[in-house]
Formats: C-alpha cells, sequence, structure tokens
C-alpha cells in the first residue's frame, strides 16, 4: 500500500464542499492521478481513523491558461475524490 499523506493531496474547502459535508456527511479531497477508489478510501480511514462507505472520483481535465503575452498555457490536470462517511462520523479540521 501506498503511504496515505501522499494519496490525499489535500483537503478541499469550498461551497460545493461545504454543502456536502454539512447535508450529506460528504468530504472533497484532492487525491493522485494514479489513485484508486480502495486506496483513496484505506488512506482516508487510517489518517482520519473514520468508517468509509463510498467513494466517488473525478478526473478534472486542465484548463487553457493565458501568460502576460499572447502565449497561452495549461493549469494541471487533477483528480478529486468525494467521500462518504459513515452516519455519526465526522472530520475536524484545525
Amino acid at each position: 500500500m501506498k503511504d496515505p499523506r501522499t494519496i490525499i493531496q489535500q483537503v478541499l474547502l469550498t461551497e460545493k464542499g461545504t454543502t456536502l459535508k454539512e447535508k450529506e456527511n460528504q468530504y472533497l479531497f484532492r487525491v493522485r492521478p494514479d489513485a484508486n477508489k480502495i486506496e483513496i478510501r484505506q488512506a482516508v480511514e487510517k489518517l482520519f481513523k473514520v468508517k468509509v462507505t463510498r467513494v466517488n472520483t473525478m478526473n478534472r481535465s486542465g484548463k487553457q491558461k493565458r501568460l502576460r503575452s499572447m502565449k497561452y498555457g495549461w493549469t494541471a490536470d487533477s483528480k478529486r475524490a468525494v467521500v462518504t462517511l459513515r452516519e455519526g462520523d465526522k472530520i475536524e479540521f484545525s
């Protein structure tokens, strides 16, 4: 198994993530693009000591970004995971 700290790159604190957390007990994470659902589940359970019931993932492609001149670049591709926790479990961010 890979190190859980390398699989979970960042906790995403967005408006959508806050709404999911309050209403559905779901949390958003940015994860490694090569991580699968089983690895994400094990990493969240090990890092935060909670029980995961479901993991949904989405691949987000990078967008075209204009630089200071007429040149264009790209933002990086990323992968997000929406993790649903067991009823009564929650993750505290400090």
